[in-house]
């Protein structure tokens, strides 16, 4: 006969040395009511083995530790002689999980979250769980100020002690933010602390950039915007007393008030530094940001501190303490401040560990670092690994942590981690630009070949102005010391008389060329090359300048050259892609060496800064010049001029239409280029307004300046420099570069080609 114990179990909680029943010897142990769980499972957690004593204490144990597994809604113990029976009732597991309705939140995402706290298919079905599921789903909405948002769960039974559950979300509208009130501003303008706000009051563009949709998270970081406002302008006893979000009974509208203390401006009286040094205090002064005399900035205290720890990482100090103690004089309104100085111990690099490259090899991105494994740590060569890593444009992103190693004092360890990203392609399709209107471009290209770092491309396109095939090769690792080689070949064939140049070339050719790193971030480039070019012009056209005719005459329409090249670099740019700060300088000269047709150079230089002007903007400065000639008596060949106009030049002018001209006995106007080159351009690179810290697509001002030159004194100068203002765009896009833009011409003359919108669409090579 069965004895039910769980009754007897309760009992015990009440009667102390009472037993529910008389222990016995377990004999047999049997499971009823499993349908998914394996029986094993349920053993490996049940704590009674056959033989066991059975006491009501163990039978405790036995039914909290089958319940803490979560397998199970029910769990019952009985006895049949010496038989211990176990009655477990399974949960049901979950067949399916979908949304209706969903369109904030990305499915997928979802899916992934609920996994996380334990809803996913396959798995248990806990009404807790969905519950917990339910609040938290609708906190998130919430926090996007979706308000009137109203989420309903349906849960359907299925065959087999199964359930699908499905999520019905009906979003509603997004709650407008109907005003913002910043109360106890005196030292500025309310208006002035409202736009630092990234959330608005609806306006034009709220449409696209949902800034007069309340968020949380947004408000949080627009209070920081606000204290950091304060701060930096001596205001150290700033406060937010309260913020107050508040929503009309509608749920429609959202009012915001902040209530600050200002407290009073502050003028820094002395900055000492206290501690070890370990090097002269004149070295650390210089680190020093903010001086005596200077009204309190937060944002100058932190950069004199960061860049004292920084000087202190440089010599190997991983676990530099720098901190900044205040001492207010109310009365004066002064602050002095004590930078007291900790270096802590030396420590060097255990190990470099290297992640997420799954397609690059390791060895590939440890050719890039500075840090090596058993050196002193040095944080201006950490800082330099991660540039150089990210300057190999294989990665996405590229994340460098330096954590100390557990139990030592004096190790760290350099975590690697990057994002592959897509370095290769097969691309067949169309590109446009306002100079050769359609072309057509077919190439196979992979940047990381087979992970090793090596460039290979295969290229093919056809335009009006150019049409090309060829091959590039680059082999970044050509030796342990960062010696690179690589080698050209192509077939290329010139048509810029759409462009008022009237001449064809043919060319093909190809080369071998090296590079050498003289210093970090400097390299010295040579190459040598073989160019077959052929020329076609019409010689019976009296349109035909006649400086093309005595060119043909004299060198015929077909010559050889050997060029040889040999190019410095500097780059000192934070980034390939997205620069915001640093130098890149290169300077080149090309030969035609003695062997071939013709001996002519030709020298470039480019100089291009980019400077930080707040967080987001950065300007960029470029100048660029060329100087050209023949040789040996010999004239420079007119398909080798500079050229000025356009996209990458002076904008507002025609691709390549700046400089001399010769104008034929029929008046046609000939553009010749020109053996001198100048152009100079500023421009502001500003992300897209709304869309966050992505900055594939950036916009800005510009102002453009230029011409090319020409000493044959039988041509018609291009006069003065020609400049140019306008609004700039560019999208690293992922069919490659597109740039737009919109100039105004500041000083044309008359004869100059005018393009106030010129842009280029696609990858051309």
């Amino acid at each position: 006969m069965k004895k039910h114990l769980l009754a007897g179990l309760i009992a015990t909680l009440f009667a102390s040395g009472a037993s529910a029943f008389e222990p016995f010897t377990v004999k047999d142990i049997r499971l009823e009511g499993i349908q998914r769980t394996e029986a094993g499972t349920v053993f490996s957690y049940l704590p009674v083995k056959v033989g066991d004593t059975m006491t009501d204490e163990m039978a405790a144990q036995a039914i909290k530790a089958l319940f803490a597994t979560g397998f199970f809604k029910d769990v019952r113990i009985e006895i049949d002689g010496g038989v211990l029976i176990v009655a477990l009732e399974e949960r049901p597991a979950i067949a399916q999980i979908d949304f209706i309705g969903l369109k904030e939140f990305d499915k997928d995402q979802l899916k992934k979250g609920l996994k996380d706290i334990g809803i996913a298919e396959s798995r248990n079905f806990d009404r807790s769980t969905l519950e917990r599921a339910e609040q938290e789903l609708k906190r998130q909405y919430l926090s996007r100020g979706k308000y009137g948002v109203t989420i309903t769960t349906t849960i359907t039974p299925l065959e087999r002690n199964r359930v699908s559950i499905n999520f019905n979300v009906d979003e509603g509208d997004a709650a407008k933010i109907k005003q913002i009130n910043i109360v106890g501003a005196q030292a500025f303008r309310e208006k002035d602390l409202q736009a630092l706000f990234e959330l608005q009051t609806p306006n034009w563009i709220s449409w696209y950039t949902k800034n007069d949709q309340y968020s949380k998270q947004k408000l949080a970081a627009d209070l920081e915007k606000l204290r950091s406002y304060y701060l930096n302008r001596g205001y150290l006893e700033f406060n937010i007393e309260s913020t107050q979000v508040s929503i009309s009974p509608d749920k429609k509208e959202i009012y915001i008030t902040v209530s600050i203390t200002e407290g009073e401006r502050y003028v820094v009286s002395s900055i000492k530094l206290a501690g070890d040094l370990l090097l002269s205090e004149e070295e650390f002064k210089k680190s020093i940001k903010i001086k005596a005399g200077d009204v309190f900035s937060r944002e100058k205290l932190n950069e004199s501190t960061k860049a004292i720890s920084d000087k202190f990482g440089a010599q190997g100090y991983a676990f530099a303490n720098v901190n900044a103690a205040p001492e207010l004089d109310k009365e004066k309104r002064q602050v002095a401040f004590t930078i007291f100085v900790d270096p802590g111990k030396r420590a060097y690099v255990r190990r470099i560990n290297i992640t997420g490259n799954s397609k690059t090899r390791d060895e590939v991105i440890r050719q890039e670092m500075r840090q090596m494994e058993g050196a002193w740590y040095d944080a201006d060569r950490v800082t330099l690994s991660r540039q150089r890593i990210d300057k190999t444009n294989y990665f996405g992103e590229v994340n460098v942590e330096t954590p100390p190693v557990p139990g030592t004092t004096d190790q760290v360890d350099v975590n690697v981690n990057v994002t592959e990203k897509s370095t290769g392609s097969v691309m067949v399709g169309a590109g446009f630009s306002s100079a050769e209107k359609i072309v057509l471009s077919g190439s196979v290209s992979q940047a990381n070949l087979f992970g090793s770092g090596k460039f290979l491309a295969l290229q093919l396109n056809t335009g009006k102005l150019s049409r090309t095939i060829g091959i590039s090769y680059t082999n970044p690792y050509f030796t342990v010391d960062g010696v690179s080689q690589g080698f050209d070949a192509y077939h290329r064939t010139m048509n810029p008389t759409s462009l008022g140049y009237e001449y064809k070339t043919q060319s093909t050719g190809g080369g071998v060329r090296f590079a050498f790193p003289l210093a970090e971030k400097e390299m010295l480039g040579v190459g040598l090359a073989v160019d077959s070019t052929t020329i076609n012009i019409n010689t019976f056209d009296p349109n035909t300048p006649q400086r093309y005719k005595d060119f043909e005459t004299k060198f015929g329409n077909s010559n050889l050259s050997l060029p040889a090249t040999a190019s410095w670099a500097s780059d000192s740019k934070d980034s390939v892609i997205y620069p915001t700060r640093g130098v890149f300088q290169r300077a080149a000269v090309e030969v035609a060496l003695p062997g071939g047709d013709l001996k002519y150079y030709k020298a470039t230089y480019q100089y291009q800064r980019f400077f930080p002007i707040t967080s987001d903007v950065v300007l960029m400065l470029n100048g660029e010049l060329g100087t050209a000639s023949g040789m040996s008596g010999q004239e420079l060949p007119f398909y080798k001029n500079f050229n000025a106009g356009g996209v990458g030049s002076v904008r507002g002018y025609d691709t390549a239409s700046l400089g001399p001209t010769e104008v034929s006995s029929t008046g046609v106007v000939t553009r010749l280029g020109g053996t001198r080159k100048v152009v100079f351009n500023a421009e502001a690179l500003v992300p897209l307004y709304g869309i966050g810290l992505d900055k594939s697509v950036r916009i800005g001002p510009f102002f453009d300046a230029g011409q090319v030159y020409s000493s044959d004194k039988n041509t018609t100068d291009g006069g003065g420099i020609r400049t140019s203002a306008g609004i700039a765009a560019a999208w690293s896009s992922p069919m490659g570069p597109l740039k737009f833009s919109v100039a105004q011409p500041l000083n044309d003359k008359s004869g100059d080609k005018i393009a106030r919108f010129q842009f280029q669409m696609g990858q051309t090579f």
